[in-house]
């Protein structure tokens, strides 16, 4: 037999692939979509922040009760919802998620208090709450194991997008027709996307546009115990524990970012609501960027022959030395060099996520992997909760934002330092199997 030439190699290898298919990531496209739709929701408020503090009158300790109020409906929403989705499945709890939250967001329109926006914070952070859990569990469904990180990288640049979206649009629309159009606007996408989820979104045995390739590429992974574990079950294995420190360790600083950002930039550089978009865009592109890059990234370490556990904790190294300059933000000057430090971190930070969200897969069946991802959010709202307080004092006590970007630089590496402890090798949690009819 002829040996064959690279052409031909290139071209068998174009023709397998077409044969492959590639349904699944237009699964992920829409992943991506509905968690761009949940970032812009979210993050109206933040671009809003510094004339709605004007305009009604609030402290900033009266900010961090809003903010506080989104994260505590998001905590305990995720507690519940990753139970729910497992049981339901994700294109049902999908759809009751994203309905919530677009009733919620467009609930805004009617705040005129304090009081209202905590209110409409809480209902909306009980529907986002299935986001996450929902696309995880997507993804572990659609994709092997060592697609899964890039996956998420592009489902989870979603926020990024959502994130830069919103002060392209907010401001905007904000000027043009009231500071509720901003809000009414977010609810009609998120409605939007429902109609399409409901429409087209099917588990992938169930998909009639799915070629046999393609399943069997899915499903190429060894297979999974088909066990039933009660939720409370998930906590007695340090896997799980690994999962929920780095999330309660590395979540604060998403949220801090998300939140306070816009603030951070109008009070430290005198940014009106006009010229806030620019720099918050560079800073979301930057962490779009690390998004895709750090699920990326470990991929490429898999293919060099690293295993699984070494990828993963490899990439997230690299992440959290990212993080780590923006200690400095706060002696820094110049805007841009600010932005840049800020970018570089939430880089990082996206880049660390779109590791962190692979670990239930990597440890647990995929029928638990929503209720993991849903604990180990629960445990990160937590965590972002006490730091928009802690920031919302501190801010009021020395007007400086110093000590929490440090705590902000130092939380990654103390978390893989954790996860390491916890779980050195990433070993699959070992379950029970029920006993077979007579033995």
């Amino acid at each position: 037999m002829p040996k064959p030439t690279p052409a031909t190699v290139a071209e068998m290898t174009t023709g397998s692939q077409k044969r492959l298919g590639r349904y699944r990531w237009r699964v992920c496209a829409m992943l991506l979509a509905a968690t761009t739709i949940n970032y812009i929701d979210r993050q109206v408020l933040g671009v809003l922040a510094p004339f709605l503090q004007d305009e009604i009158g609030w402290s900033e300790i009266q900010y961090g009760y809003i903010v506080t109020a989104f994260q505590a409906a998001y905590a305990i929403g995720l507690l519940c919802a990753g139970a729910v989705i497992d049981r339901f499945g994700t294109r049902i709890g999908y759809a009751l998620a994203i309905a919530v939250w677009s009733l919620a967001a467009m609930g805004h329109a009617l705040a005129a208090s304090v009081a209202g926006f905590i209110l409409a914070r809480f209902a909306l952070g009980l529907g986002e709450a299935g986001n996450f859990p929902a696309a995880v569990k997507t993804v572990a469904e659609w994709f092997p194991r060592r697609e899964r990180a890039f996956a998420v990288g592009i489902f989870n640049a979603g926020s990024n997008i959502g994130a830069i979206l919103a002060p392209l649009m907010v401001p905007v629309v904000a000027v043009a027709w009231g500071w509720q159009a901003a809000f009414l606007c977010t609810g009609v996408l998120s409605a939007a996307w429902l109609a399409l989820w409901l429409a087209r979104y099917r588990p992938p045995e169930q998909q009639p546009r799915l070629s046999a390739e393609e399943l069997a590429h899915i499903r190429s992974d060894p297979a999974e115990p088909m066990v039933k574990v009660p939720w409370l079950r998930l906590l007695r294995h340090r896997q799980a524990w690994a999962f929920v420190a780095a999330k309660f360790i590395t979540d604060p600083v998403w949220w801090l970012f998300l939140f306070w950002l816009g603030k951070f930039l109008a009070s430290e550089y005198g940014l009106s609501l006009a010229k806030i978009g620019p720099p918050m865009i560079v800073v979301y592109l930057l962490a779009d960027i690390g998004s895709i890059a750090g699920g990326w990234l470990a991929g490429r370490f898999v293919r060099l022959g690293w295993s699984i556990n070494r990828a993963r904790k490899g990439a997230m190294l690299v992440c959290a030395l990212c993080v780590a300059p923006v200690a400095l933000v706060t002696r820094v000057d110049n805007l841009w060099l600010a932005v840049g430090l800020i970018g570089l971190a939430m880089a990082g930070h996206q880049g660390w996520s779109a590791n962190v969200f692979t670990l239930p897969s990597d440890m647990f069946p995929r029928q638990t992997v929503a209720s993991v991802v849903g604990i180990g959010g629960f445990a990160g709202a937590v965590g972002g909760m006490a730091m928009s307080l802690f920031t919302g004092a501190q801010l009021q006590a020395t007007g400086s934002y110093a000590t929490v970007f440090m705590i902000a630089a130092l939380a990654y590496v103390c978390a893989l330092l954790v996860v390491h402890l916890l779980a050195p090798r990433l070993e699959p949690a070992r379950f029970q199997l029920p006993r077979a009819a007579g033995s």
